[in-house]
């Protein structure tokens, strides 16, 4: 897959599809940046190089049409601050304005065009639009992971029109790691897989047990892997037609003698709210009108030993309900041992690198990825469309 450094991209118009869809609180006020200074590298790459960079995204769910609270303006300003110069903000994505504002910029510029998603033909990946995108640039850089398993006319499409296309040092790095984690790893591999449904994950599963020794199941998901085991989980979210495919994983774990930990106490309550009331109980004494809602202390403790041989560490979801605070520890202490084991640590996921931020151990992670349905398309064994897209542009240029 040929990247930005493979391309002379010196005085061109670069256009580079960025992930800028950051959370903000009702002032319209970035609340984490992270995914801003995760794409600072291939700006700043190309800026150096002289390009003029135009940077595209989206933000949040505007359903095809323009809303103000999905602007952004605030993303424009966030990222000057951190480049130290000025972003031009675009009118829009595509249009004559658009066009003009760009034919006026000098080499190391930024314009950060408008929310991709004010039309609805950027996630019907049409054509007509893509190409409208594609017009305003030389070269085409796909530096957004986390959307990288969407068929969108900025990721898939576009590649179609643009004179050449190829990777950001991001999308570079996120395929690089999970390849190798998965493909060529340092062993033992363990895969800690957490989050509410196994349904979402069973096809990573699966492919998991192709490549890792140890297998770590926390979180709601759990409770279909413990129903299977004849557990009575009360009213702890389940999902009853996945308890024969939960048994499945369990028996090829067994077949590939890949160690597969499950809870073995559970935090429990009547209701998933703060301020109810709370008990710990071993997995085979959850009451009737209670439900599961985080890993106990005990098994904490044992996801803690069971990662102390792994010298490659994978993660995706949380181990409970970790936004409400009393259903928080296990999901906490699981980003600690992660954090504390001697190994390429991979952390993948929304959910999972916020509850890494929130145990305050980002900086001993090894990598955390941008991406969360991509990230675990990877895990599944996939090659994700906007990959797909790169490597035909490639063949097509050659």
């Amino acid at each position: 897959m040929k990247t930005i450094r493979d391309i002379d991209i010196g005085g061109k118009r670069v256009f580079i599809r960025v992930d800028f869809n950051v959370p903000l609180d009702k002032q319209q006020q970035i609340t984490d940046d992270a995914r801003i200074r995760a794409a600072l590298p291939t700006i700043s790459y190309a800026r150096e190089k002289g390009a003029r960079v135009i940077l595209a995204s989206h933000l949040g769910r505007p359903k095809g049409k323009p809303a103000p609270e999905f602007s952004l303006s605030p993303v424009a300003k966030r990222l000057g601050d951190l480049l130290d110069t000025a972003v031009k903000m675009a009118p829009d994505c595509i249009g004559e304005p658009v066009a003009a504002l760009i034919s006026e910029m000098a080499p190391g510029e930024v314009v950060l065009l408008e929310n991709l998603r004010f039309h609805a033909q950027e996630q019907e990946d049409e054509d007509d639009f893509a190409r409208s995108l594609a017009a305003l640039c030389d070269v085409y850089i796909n530096d957004a992971f986390a959307v990288s398993h969407r068929a969108n006319a900025s990721v898939v499409a576009i590649t179609k029109f643009a004179p050449v296309s190829g990777a950001g040092l991001l999308l570079e790095k996120e395929i690089d790691y999970i390849e190798k984690a998965m493909a060529d790893p340092r062993r033992p591999l363990a895969a800690v897989v957490g989050g509410a449904k196994v349904s979402s994950k069973l096809a990573a599963l699966h492919n998991m047990l192709q490549h890792v020794d140890t297998v770590i199941v926390g979180g709601a998901m759990a409770n279909t892997f413990l129903k299977y085991m004849g557990h009575e989980v009360g009213k702890s979210k389940i999902e009853e037609d996945r308890v024969a495919a939960a048994g499945e994983v369990m028996k090829k774990a067994a077949e590939k003698k890949t160690r597969f930990y499950l809870p073995v106490d559970v935090v429990v309550a009547p209701a998933p709210e703060s301020g109810a009331p709370v008990k710990i109980v071993p997995v085979q004494e959850i009451p009737a009108d209670w439900m599961a809602l985080d890993i106990g202390p005990a098994t904490a403790l044992l996801f803690r030993e069971a990662l102390q041989e792994a010298r490659t560490v994978v993660w995706n979801g949380p181990m409970g309900m970790f936004e409400v605070d009393a259903f928080s520890r296990g999901t906490t202490s699981m980003a600690a041992s992660v954090a504390a084991a001697h190994a390429l640590t991979i952390v993948g996921g929304g959910d999972t690198d916020a509850a890494v931020h929130m145990a305050g151990e980002t900086d001993r992670i090894s990598f955390i990825s941008t991406g969360g349905g991509a990230f675990l398309e990877m895990l599944e064994g996939k090659t994700l469309p906007a990959v797909v897209a790169l490597n035909t542009a490639e063949k097509r240029a050659s």
